[in-house]
């Protein structure tokens, strides 16, 4: 028995010493190679039809300014339609998105869903087949793109072998609590260093379900959206990099989001992450495993950690675990390995490899003041670790591919929101930004100057 449980051990340590080192090999070379950015510069061409969905559940509170933003985006109108997804919104959604329609009947085409399952996967895989453009692009309800986002989204695409493409996500709303510093901390290591890294070593960047898109082409060869996953950036992601296609990662394309507020919502979220992405490993991660010596090796190594990354937490308390299991039995090896797995912890979550990396993405954004703020993290990851493990182990305990029936969207909190997703909030769209057309919140709050210049004062490089 000692010597199973001192196996088990030795397997444990290993695989989260692997995730240590991936977290450097990342930061490393973020800070000492030249990032690939090779479609970023395409400015001029003869440009795809494009669609872009904006799936929408009560955003009331937000979808008029997503509306403005995207009437003001540099690309041909005559290749681009937009199309709000308003799925059986009980506030105003209905009718804002009316109203941006009569106003601009070709541009804009909302679509009402009023049956079916709930949720983006569904409404995606429910509209997708109605509209024949090669490219479709989403966002959720609540970001912000610039003028000239959905060029440099689209460029990538002039490379046959990409299937998807993934921008980079920049919370806005940084100001308002500790949380959404700490969350602004961690958009800058998981997109400045990790996904780019990721492009530059050819391996796996991650289409997150907002600020990208997909090939039409390439999702038709897929099987299209799926209704029965909880995470559907992450499925597809794998299944485009089973079939052969790559995803690329634009780190200059950058969208602005609103990020959870308080902690209540942030563990929401990060719940759903989790269940998300568990329920995608535990669909591809063995087919994704057969495909060695088929596919790059970078790309189905670093795919099978991506798919890992949330099971980290209850491996670490599998850990702890055995090492208390084997010292109370008597060996030694238990106290060693408890040590190690405290250093590894250390490491894996906090205050070495994560933090170097958080450290080294707001150097590389030029905006050095945020790293006064590192030592908080701790708390986040703290928040983070509990919830992953009780979601994660909680699936485990009823069903890995269980998928539920209803949004589970973030509150919102932007233009006076003092309730969350209550569709009774006093926002009044006719008089507010709605109904002012051309002065969305994203030009409304730079007063003038670009909104990253405004926000972050970085150049995006």
């Amino acid at each position: 028995m000692q010597t199973v449980l001192i196996n088990l051990l030795y397997s444990v340590v290993s695989i989260i010493a692997l995730y240590t080192i991936r977290h450097y090999i990342f930061t490393l070379n973020r800070l000492f190679s030249r990032p690939r950015q090779p479609y970023v510069d395409i400015g001029t061409a003869d440009w795809p039809t494009v669609t872009i969905f904006v799936p929408a559940h009560n955003e009331e509170l937000v979808i008029g300014d997503m509306m403005e933003n995207l009437l003001k985006v540099d690309y041909p109108h005559d290749r681009l339609i937009i199309v709000p997804i308003n799925d059986r919104s009980k506030d105003r959604t209905k009718d804002i998105l009316d109203k941006y329609a009569k106003e601009f009947p070709v541009l804009i085409k909302p679509y009402h869903r009023v049956s079916g399952k709930c949720g983006k996967s569904s409404a995606l895989k429910e509209v997708e087949p109605l509209y024949k453009s090669e490219i479709h692009l989403v966002f959720d309800a609540d970001y912000l793109p610039g003028k000239g986002l959905i060029k440099q989204l689209v460029a990538p695409f002039f490379d046959p072998e990409v299937g998807a493409v993934m921008g980079r996500v920049v919370p806005y709303n940084i100001k308002p609590s500790l949380l959404t510093r700490i969350l602004d901390l961690e958009r800058s290591g998981g997109y400045q260093v990790d996904q780019q890294a990721r492009m530059n070593l050819h391996m796996v960047p991650q289409f997150g379900g907002t600020v990208g898109g997909v090939r039409t082409s390439a999702l038709k060869s897929i099987g299209g959206w799926r209704s029965d996953t909880l995470a559907e950036d992450t499925d597809v992601t794998m299944r485009m990099t089973l079939e052969g296609w790559k995803v690329a990662y634009q780190n200059r394309s950058e969208c602005y989001e609103e990020v959870p507020e308080n902690w209540f919502a942030r563990i929401r979220q990060i719940t759903r992450w989790a269940k998300g992405h568990n329920q995608s490993c535990a669909r591809y991660f063995f087919p994704l495993l057969r495909q060695l010596g088929k596919l790059p090796t970078l790309a189905v190594l670093d795919g099978l950690m991506l798919l890992g990354v949330f099971l980290m937490p209850p491996l670490l308390l599998v850990g702890w675990t055995l090492s208390l299991t084997l010292f109370y039995m008597g060996n030694q090896i238990g106290n060693l390995f408890m040590l190690i797995l405290v250093i590894s912890t250390y490491n894996t979550l906090g205050n070495f490899a994560t933090f170097f990396e958080v450290a080294s993405a707001t150097r590389l954004d030029g905006s050095g003041k945020r790293i006064l703020l590192l030592p908080f993290l701790s708390l986040g990851f703290l928040v983070s670790f509990v919830t992953v493990s009780w979601a994660t182990i909680s699936q485990i305990l009823s069903s890995p591919f269980n998928n539920h029936r209803k949004w589970d969207k973030t509150d919102r909190h932007r233009n006076g929101d003092v309730g969350g997703n209550d569709s009774s909030s006093d926002c009044d769209y006719e008089n507010g930004h709605y109904s002012n057309r051309g002065h969305g919140y994203a030009y409304l709050i730079a007063g003038g100057c670009t909104i990253v210049e405004h926000i972050f004062g970085r150049s995006g490089v």
